[in-house]
C-alpha cells in the first residue's frame, strides 16, 4: 500500500493535475451553486474534456468536479432554499432559516468547514480501507438493502414537529406514492401515469424538489406579503452577511457531529446504490435524535448540529461512493455511473485488480481528493461574503429570479412544457400543505428512497420465492430492521419518559 501511495502522490502532485484538480473543483463549485444542475450534469459536460487527457488526469478531472459540485451544492439551499442536488435538501432545513436570520455568512462557513473536514476524514478512510471495504459492501444482498431503506424512511421522525409524527408519516407514504408513478422497471408496462405519455419515465426529482422548496417558498413570500418594518427587518438580516467566524462552542458542538456523520456518511457511500442523499438525511434524522429534547427542537430553525451533519455526511458518501466504482466497477449512484463508462472508454476496466494493474489511476485518485478538499476550502471561504450578497437583492427582483431559475432549471433537463406545468401543480399544492404545517422533507425522502425500495424488495421476494422469511432469517437484515423499529419509536417512548418524570416530580413535590 505505501508503494501505491507514493505513486499516487507522484502522480497527483503533477503540476498538470494540481491545475486540473484547481480547475475542477472550480467549475464543479459554480455548476453545484445553481439549481437545477449538479454533478452528474457537471460530470457529463467534463466527459468530452477528459476524453482528450491522459486517463489518471481525466478521471482526476472528473473527480475534483464531484465532490466540488457536491461541495457547492449546499450554497442555494442554505441562500434560496433551491436544493438543485438531492444530496443538499437536508441542508437546507437549518442553512436556510440561518442565512433568513442574518446569519449567511456563519451558514456558510459551517457548511464549508463541515464538508471539507467530511472530505478529508473520508478520504483517510479510502486510503486505508479501500480494498476491504470492497469485500464488505460485497456482502450486502438485496434484503438488506431494503431493510437500509426501511432505515432511511424513519428519519422521518427528525423532520415531524411535535405531536405531527403522523403527518410526517402521511407524507412519506405520498412520496413512496409518488416514486411509482411511470414504468414498471421489472414488466416495462406503465402504472399511474393517467394515459399521459409524458408521465411514462416518472415524475423527475429536480421537478419535485424545485416545487416543493423553492416554488413553494417564492410563492409563500408573495401570498403572505410583509409588512413595513417586518419588510425592513429582513432586508437588513438579508444584506448583513453577519460574522463568518465560528465561535469555540460552535466548533466544540460541531466536532463530534462532523466525527459521527464523516463514519456514516463514508460507511453509507460505500454501499452501491446507497449514495450521498441517503448518507445526509440519516445524518440529519441521526445528530436530531442525539440532540435530546432542548437541542432537538433547535433542528429546522438554525440549527448548527442540523448544518454540519448533512453537509459532512454527503461530502463524505460522495468520497466513499470511489470504493464500489473503483475496486468492484460497481456505480454506487448516476454520477459514478457516468465516471464508469469515462474509465471503460480509457480501456480501464475497473475491479478488484484495479490498484494492482492500474496503480497510477487508482492512488492518485485517492490523493488528488486531499488536495481537492483543501483547494475547496481555499476557494470558498474568501468568496462567502460575495455569494452571500445574494441575499441583498430586495424581495421584488429576488422572487421573481428564483421563479425563473426554478422553472427553467427543470425545462432544461427535459425541454418539455409538461414539466413545467406539473411543477406548478405540485407548487400550488405544496403550498397549501405548508399552510397546513405538513412537513415537506418526508414526502422527498420517501420519492428519492422509494424506488430502490421497491427493487430492492421484489429481488429479495424472487431469491426467496415470495416469501417473506427473508426479513428475519438473515442476521443483518433482522438488525437492521431492528435497529430502524428503535428511531421510529425511540421518540415517542423518550417523550412519554419525560412526561412520566414530570409527573413524578409534581407529585413528590406535591408530597
Amino acid at each position: 500500500m505505501i508503494e501505491g501511495i507514493l505513486v499516487g502522490l507522484g502522480t497527483a502532485l503533477n503540476p498538470v493535475n494540481i491545475l486540473f484538480v484547481f480547475a475542477g473543483c472550480l467549475i464543479g463549485t459554480f455548476i453545484g451553486m445553481l439549481p437545477g444542475l449538479g454533478p452528474m450534469s457537471a460530470i457529463a459536460l467534463m466527459i468530452p474534456v477528459a476524453a482528450s487527457l491522459e486517463p489518471a488526469t481525466g478521471i482526476i478531472l472528473m473527480a475534483a468536479v464531484y465532490y466540488g459540485a457536491i461541495f457547492g451544492g449546499s450554497t442555494s439551499s442554505i441562500l434560496i432554499n433551491a436544493p438543485g442536488v438531492a444530496s443538499t435538501v437536508a441542508t437546507s432545513f437549518d442553512g436556510y432559516p440561518m442565512a433568513k436570520a442574518g446569519k449567511a455568512g456563519k451558514a456558510l462557513a459551517i457548511a464549508a468547514y463541515s464538508s471539507f473536514s467530511g472530505g478529508v476524514i473520508a478520504a483517510i478512510f479510502l486510503l486505508v480501507a479501500a480494498p476491504f471495504l470492497a469485500a464488505v459492501s460485497l456482502s450486502f444482498h438485496s434484503a438488506d438493502y431494503f431493510a437500509l431503506m426501511v432505515l432511511g424512511l424513519t428519519a422521518v421522525a427528525a423532520f415531524a414537529g411535535k405531536g405531527d409524527v403522523l403527518k410526517a408519516l402521511l407524507m412519506t407514504v405520498i412520496g413512496l406514492m409518488l416514486s411509482t408513478v411511470g414504468t414498471d422497471q421489472t414488466q416495462g408496462v406503465p402504472r399511474f401515469t393517467l394515459g399521459l405519455i409524458d408521465l411514462t419515465d416518472g415524475i423527475s426529482f429536480l421537478l419535485l424538489v424545485m416545487a416543493t422548496f423553492a416554488l413553494s417558498e417564492a410563492l409563500i413570500a408573495i401570498l403572505k406579503p410583509s409588512g413595513d418594518n417586518k419588510r425592513q427587518e429582513e432586508m437588513e438580516a438579508s444584506s448583513n452577511l453577519g460574522s463568518m467566524k465560528v465561535s469555540g462552542e460552535e466548533v466544540r458542538e460541531m466536532a463530534p457531529v462532523i466525527g459521527r456523520s464523516s463514519v456514516l456518511g463514508f460507511i453509507i457511500g460505500v454501499l452501491p446504490g446507497a449514495g450521498a442523499t441517503i448518507a445526509s438525511f440519516l445524518a440529519y434524522g441521526t445528530e436530531q435524535r442525539l440532540a435530546g429534547p432542548e437541542k432537538g427542537k433547535l433542528f429546522g430553525k438554525g440549527s448548527v448540529r442540523g448544518l454540519s451533519a448533512p453537509e459532512t455526511a454527503n461530502n463524505a458518501a460522495a468520497t466513499g461512493s470511489f470504493v464500489p466504482l473503483l475496486t468492484l466497477g460497481i456505480p454506487g449512484s448516476g454520477t459514478t455511473a457516468i465516471m464508469l463508462g469515462a474509465l471503460i472508454g480509457y480501456g480501464i476496466q475497473p475491479g478488484p485488480r484495479l490498484y494492482i494493474d492500474q496503480p497510477a489511476v487508482f492512488w492518485s485518485v485517492i490523493v488528488s481528493m486531499w488536495i481537492g478538499n483543501i483547494v475547496l476550502l481555499i476557494l470558498n471561504l474568501p468568496l462567502i461574503p460575495y455569494i452571500a450578497k445574494v441575499l441583498a437583492i430586495p424581495s421584488r427582483f429576488l422572487l421573481p429570479l428564483i421563479l425563473f431559475f426554478s422553472l427553467i432549471g427543470v425545462y432544461f433537463v427535459t425541454f418539455n412544457t409538461f414539466d413545467i406545468q406539473l411543477m406548478v401543480l405540485f407548487g400550488l399544492v405544496a403550498v397549501m400543505l405548508r399552510f397546513l404545517d405538513f412537513p415537506m422533507a418526508p414526502m422527498i425522502l420517501g420519492f428519492i428512497l422509494g424506488g430502490m425500495m421497491e427493487e430492492n424488495l421484489r429481488r429479495a421476494l424472487l431469491i426467496n420465492n415470495d416469501s417473506w422469511s427473508f426479513l428475519w432469517q438473515r442476521p443483518l437484515t433482522f438488525a437492521i430492521l431492528l435497529i430502524a423499529l428503535f428511531c421510529l419509536f425511540a421518540p415517542m417512548i423518550w417523550s412519554n419518559v419525560q412526561r412520566l418524570r414530570k409527573g413524578a416530580d409534581r407529585a413528590g413535590e406535591g408530597g
